[in-house]
């Protein structure tokens, strides 16, 4: 088995970045949440102080699904950056959609500027209108991660040789050195790379080449069955990977206060916007061979939280929210990827009110073990 990371050390936490219009919900209840820069620069830098260690910019190219309007990952990632001082800010990026050189560049550039703390999310696509509007192909569900596998070979193989190699069936290289590199430090001998799926093709792929691996929200079963897979190829490659879990997180002082927020989203769900992306994901998922794609087992009150954050039962108390983080991070969960309503004032209340239980427990099992 792959090492074991989490038992260790403290979790990570992550926030989706709110850089698109809509929120985290498809759903007309009220959100107090901005797609705005300055919304989001007070955001970053009050989630600094509330214990996030990274945010992730989302990609999306055109209006979709009650996201009208929408930042580009990576420059909203760079903003973010330099108005923060610790933050770490993951910008999702489309192969296909880049060159893995230029985008190799550009992230060199921003880990400079930065002080290491860029780091890129490697997303294999499931929306087939950004990809055939711009007059790009749509590869097949198993050809678009053979594609992402080889682009992250290649992010890795530039960031790291001085006269980089690499013959693939998408990309190539030859006698290449990038100067100046990213920044190198223990444990980090490049930017991160995150990548996400459930499918058979994503699990592979994450063992291959992945840092980190984005899950769905998912039961407890659910993750732990895909942090097996992914850690068993990894083993067999002579590495490890580490885990995060989407989750969207509902925290009130009583259990009855967050199950009726939670009642409310789903009841004033935009129904049309949302069966819409039901049949979009589920289409770019259903050549899987095995049924495992993302978003094929969704209900359609999971899809009212795009990336399925209900399901990882982050809502209740802050005590019922603590133990239920402990819970995945005894599998193998190492962060988890966050989404609130009123982000301001969810991150605020995370801060003051979970993360010191979330600390508590951790350092009581630590103890005990």
């Amino acid at each position: 088995m792959s090492t074991n990371h989490s038992a260790v050390e403290p979790l990570k936490f992550a926030y989706w970045v709110p850089n698109v219009s809509g929120g985290l919900v498809v759903s007309k209840i009220e959100q107090r949440t901005d797609w705005g820069y300055d919304y989001n620069v007070e955001l970053a830098r009050l989630a600094e102080r509330n214990g996030f260690e990274y945010a992730l910019s989302q990609v999306r190219y055109i209006a979709s699904y009650g996201a009208a309007y929408q930042h580009e990952s990576t420059s909203f990632s760079l903003a973010l950056l330099l108005a923060t001082e610790r933050l770490k800010v993951i910008a999702a990026v489309h192969p296909g959609l880049w060159h893995p050189g230029v985008l190799a560049k550009w992230i060199a550039t921003a880990d400079q500027i930065t002080g290491g703390r860029a780091a890129v999310n490697v997303v294999s696509g499931w929306f087939k209108d950004e990809f055939t509007k711009l007059g790009e192909p749509w590869l097949e569900h198993g050809e678009r991660y053979r594609r992402s596998e080889e682009f992250i070979r290649y992010l890795r193989e530039i960031w790291t040789s001085e006269h980089a190699e690499l013959n693939g069936d998408f990309y190539n290289l030859h006698d290449f050195d990038l100067r100046p590199k990213p920044v190198t430090g223990p444990g980090r001998p490049h930017p991160e790379i995150f990548m996400g799926g459930n499918s058979t093709d994503a699990r592979g792929m994450g063992g291959r080449v992945a840092d980190w691996y984005f899950a769905n929200g998912n039961t407890p079963e659910g993750i732990a069955e895909q942090i097996r897979d992914v850690s068993d190829v990894a083993t067999v490659h002579g590495r490890s990977v580490r885990f995060g879990v989407n989750g969207f997180l509902i925290g009130r002082d009583t259990e009855s206060e967050a199950r009726d927020v939670l009642r409310e989203i789903v009841d004033k769900a935009d129904r049309q916007a949302v069966e819409g992306f039901g049949s979009a994901v589920r289409q770019a998922g259903r050549s899987t061979g095995d049924g495992k794609g993302m978003w094929q087992d969704s209900e359609f009150a999971d899809l009212v939280q795009y990336n399925d954050g209900f399901r990882t039962g982050l809502i209740g108390t802050p005590e019922q929210i603590a133990h239920r983080m402990l819970e995945y991070k005894r599998l193998g969960t190492d962060l988890f990827l966050l989404g609130f309503l009123h982000y301001h004032e969810d991150v605020e209340y995370f801060g003051r009110e979970i993360l010191p239980i979330v600390r508590e427990l951790e350092a009581a099992e630590l103890e005990r073990v």
